[in-house]
């Protein structure tokens, strides 16, 4: 009977565990807080701005990305380069001989401090700001440049705080301004053909995807400046730099588009290599590095699909995006090589099933094919120049191409406040999943209601 009764005790121990589970699954969701939308302040849901015959541009940050930018918009026809900014005037001296080498005219140079931009945005002949600055000067830049009636163009992560995006989001909405992040790899080749295929039915329906950013930086902590990049990732935990992956996952899952991201679970490595270079760099045995050497993190959407979202700048691996699609009658992948494989019902009648392995992918051959076929038409119009020009194998100038297409035509942008934010808050919601043992943390809405208004993800032409 004592055998009995501790068998039973045991038993209720642990059905009551379980139902506390249970319970606890239901009500551990973590929130964080959505504002109101301000009274009189509206949507900028597919924002439209008065066509520019000419787009005058100011680039403030000329260090690792803004001088790739000033060449690439000295390709682009409608373009005027108004101004250039950088707290260093040598480097504001060597983006005026891009533009000179390109056969463009002066522009005017601002320097001196981390606020000498101000001055450029108060000007009333540039309608938008280009900003390629470290991490923690993109929002504050951002918000002055709108609030003196520019458009803003930003690069990734646009934001790094819910504070910080929440800001973005409600001065785009009263100023009317658009503000684009820079997110280059929604405009890789490959990824904009899978996406086009996706759109098409291809794949069928779209049920996971999944993105990184793995990328060793071994070689290249010590080209930022003042070490900023090397700083934040030891001061802060998490997925740091999630858009790079995160973005075309999106586009194909029609996020904010006909679903939403709505809640995620974040799990991280300890920081060995990361820990190393901080002791290596401090000379102290006891420096810490919060950001561990890998990150990765689930996401869950309303329409019950899922993303797996990775990061990874610590440890010596093959440089990977880790970009995928899997759908119910297909898949494509961009890492390690481009794969791409098809139900016979789904895929064009010009490909032989009957002598393939349908447990392989297709032909190396057939994929190029495919990829060839389904590039959007208006990026074969600009292919040539577009991988002439460069910035990462010519997306950097595809994106740069479409922005100024879109604002020349008065169309709305490919990427709007909306994906700026869906995109980079995940960086704080991973810390806070991780803060508190990997707990699920909601996604909020950042279009407070209005996800659906919008049906699939598309580009818009004239």
């Amino acid at each position: 009977m004592r055998y009995l009764n501790t068998v039973r005790n045991c038993v209720l121990a642990v059905t009551a565990l379980l139902l506390t589970a249970c319970a606890t699954s239901h009500t551990t969701l973590i929130t964080t807080k959505t504002p109101a939308r301000p009274a009189g302040q509206q949507s900028v849901l597919r924002l439209t701005t008065a066509p520019l015959s000419t787009v005058r541009v100011g680039f403030i940050g000329l260090g690792m990305r803004g001088p790739g930018a000033v060449n690439r918009w000295c390709n682009i026809e409608g373009t005027d380069i108004k101004a250039l900014c950088d707290v260093e005037k040598a480097r504001v001296e060597a983006s005026q001989k891009i533009l000179a080498n390109n056969g463009r005219p002066a522009a005017t140079g601002y320097w001196g401090d981390t606020e000498a931009y101000k001055a450029m945005c108060e000007r009333d002949d540039i309608d938008l700001i280009y900003i390629a600055t470290d991490w923690v000067h993109h929002v504050p830049i951002a918000l002055y440049a709108m609030e003196h009636g520019k458009h803003v163009a930003i690069e990734v992560p646009a934001a790094n705080t819910l504070d910080e995006i929440w800001a973005l989001v409600n001065t785009a909405e009263r100023t009317r301004r658009h503000c684009i992040m820079l997110e280059n790899c929604v405009y890789d080749f490959f990824e904009m053909s899978a996406l086009h295929m996706a759109q098409e039915g291809l794949f069928g329906e779209v049920l996971h995807a999944e993105g990184a950013y793995l990328h060793n930086l071994e070689d290249f902590w010590d080209a930022y400046w003042n070490n900023w990049r090397e700083d934040y990732n030891q001061k802060h935990r998490g997925d740091v730099y999630p858009t790079h992956g995160l973005g075309p996952d999106c586009q194909v899952l029609n996020i904010h588009r006909g679903d939403r991201m709505d809640y995620l679970v974040s799990m991280d490595t300890k920081s060995m290599n990361g820990k190393r270079l901080a002791v290596r760099k401090t000379g102290r045995q006891d420096a810490d590095f919060a950001n561990g050497d890998q990150t990765s993190t689930m996401i869950h959407t309303v329409k019950g699909k899922t993303i797996l979202l990775q990061h990874n700048v610590l440890t010596p691996r093959p440089y990977s995006r880790m970009f995928q699609i899997v759908g119910t009658d297909g898949y494509a992948s961009k890492y390690p090589i481009e794969q791409l494989l098809l139900r016979q019902e789904k895929g064009p009648k010009s490909i032989d099933f009957e002598k393939l392995d349908a447990h392989e992918c297709l032909p190396d051959s057939m994929c190029q094919a495919l990829l060839t076929q389904y590039l959007p038409d208006f990026v074969k119009e600009i292919e040539e120049k577009a991988r002439k020009v460069g910035g990462h194998g010519g997306m950097d100038y595809i994106m740069d191409y479409r922005l100024v297409y879109c604002l020349r035509n008065g169309l709305p942008l490919d990427m709007d406040v909306y994906d700026l934010a869906e995109w980079c808050c995940i960086s704080e919601l991973s810390r806070i999943s991780l803060s508190n043992n990997s707990a699920p943390v909601a996604i909020p809405d950042f279009t407070r209601g209005e996800w659906e208004k919008t049906a699939g993800f598309r580009y818009e032409l004239r």
